[in-house]
């Protein structure tokens, strides 16, 4: 299948089923999510929340893909990227829990019936209201940067900047980890840190790479893992009830801050020296960055969101991992570096920078079936083992229906491949999604 045909056949599907969805009105009660009071002054509560994301996805696999074997040089799919449900409450002025159970990436590959799992368990007391949180359990209050723990049913672009997910299903569930965290606001400071116990990396979801020359998890038994992320919100205060950070407010604030963060493990990672000696390297990881989102005309509602920061990851020697969002193949013979399907070399040893942006038409541009935003995101990446510039393009278009409650993106990503033999470049391929995503 031709990309041109695929976008042909996006719109199609768009004409012939959006204007069934979009004629009535969004439940207003629904928009942040089903609230129960639990006092007559609305302080105490409960609420639910949910969200799904679906796939409709064309990808030029890189070199070598199979599927059971099966060399496939382009994959067609369709796969329910997140479908989550979030119960949280404020149960008195000081006892709060917050709770998310569901499932990501399940694809035509996927084993069938597998169950969904906890993302987060936490319950959170308030020493100082407002100035200081303590919690414990599951949780994900990270570093090093803004979007190491997404609002996902926010998103900008069609997905968060995955290398910020440092260590997602390595020694993480998810990006969380079984742990005690603080979290607060100090003025215009709002902190987070916290001290967790990684998860052993031999029940990790992922592969873990086999010790050798270049640095890759440990599998000894592994040592507190501290995180912490801090920033100066110059305009409106954003909430830190939960872990994940907004990725756009469609112009409903005006928001400005300034952050930074970290990731510390003693001995998580180690390699081989040339006389087969086991080395350990403690991982260190820092960032700093800045998120900008406000409306540009309050009257018509258009709204510019920009976001970018710097990066600068110590995994030991050589570290690399290539991510594949709900990989599309599962084997690859004679291929590239990068592996089969749609991987690439998101997280390494070495910098960042990313930056994405993205323009709100204003409201009812297109009437009753809501309005438009533009975006792009561009991750460059200089890792020490890759001898080219790692460099991946996102960019494409969010149809607001209802917000973010009821809106379809459509999403092109552009990606290198890299030869196993000299770690350069040898092509580029690229993935085409439309998604659906319905929240409340």
């Amino acid at each position: 299948m031709k990309s041109n045909q695929l976008i042909r056949g996006y719109f199609l599907f768009l004409a012939l089923f959006v204007p069934e969805i979009v004629e009535a009105q969004f439940p207003s009660r629904l928009k942040d999510g089903l609230k129960t009071y639990l006092s007559s002054d609305s302080t105490a509560f409960i609420k639910l929340n949910f969200v799904s994301q679906i796939w409709v996805r064309y990808n030029e696999n890189n070199p070598g893909t199979t599927i059971n074997g099966q060399l496939e040089n382009n994959t067609y799919d369709v796969g329910l990227r997140r479908t989550r449900l979030v119960l949280s409450g404020q149960l008195t002025d000081r006892v709060f829990f917050f709770l998310q159970f569901g499932q990501n990436n399940i694809g035509y590959l996927s084993p069938r019936k597998v169950g969904a799992f906890f993302h987060d368990v936490t319950g959170e007391y308030a020493v100082l209201k407002k100035k200081l949180n303590i919690g414990v359990g599951l949780h994900g209050w990270n570093g090093p940067g803004r979007f190491a723990n997404s609002a996902v049913s926010s998103l900008l672009p069609l997905d968060p900047p995955i290398f910020q997910e440092t260590t997602n299903d390595a020694n993480d569930q998810f990006v969380r980890k079984m742990g005690i965290y603080a979290k607060g606001k100090i003025g215009k400071i709002d902190y987070r840190i916290s001290a967790s116990k990684p998860f052993i990396t031999q029940t990790a979801s992922i592969p873990i790479d086999p010790l050798s020359d270049n640095s890759s998890y440990s599998s000894m038994i592994p040592k507190q893992a501290y995180q912490g992320y801090f920033m100066y919100q110059f305009l409106d205060q954003e909430s830190n009830a939960g872990p994940g950070m907004v990725g756009s407010y469609l112009g409903r604030k005006r928001v400005f801050n300034i952050g930074a963060g970290f990731v510390s493990q003693a001995r998580a990672m180690w390699s081989k020296t040339v006389a087969n000696d086991t080395v350990y390297h403690p991982m260190n990881l820092w960032a700093i960055d800045f998120f900008y989102d406000a409306p540009l005309n309050s009257a018509t509602g258009s709204a510019l969101s920009v976001y970018g920061g710097y990066f600068n990851y110590d995994f030991g020697k050589g570290y690399i991992r290539n991510v594949g969002p709900m990989n599309p193949a599962n084997g690859v013979k004679n291929g590239s570096f990068n592996g089969p399907g749609n991987a690439y070399p998101a997280i390494g040893t070495g910098y960042s920078l990313y930056v994405q942006a993205g323009y709100k038409f204003r409201n009812d541009l297109l009437g009753e079936f809501g309005t438009l935003q533009l975006y792009s995101a561009v991750q460059y990446s200089q890792y020490d083992r890759l001898k080219d510039p790692m460099v991946v393009v996102d960019t494409g278009m969010n149809w607001l229906q209802y917000g973010h409650n009821s809106k379809f993106t459509l999403n092109y990503q552009y990606r290198p491949v890299y030869a196993s033999s000299d770690m350069k470049i040898m092509s580029h391929k690229s993935e085409w999604v439309l998604q659906y995503q319905i929240a409340f």
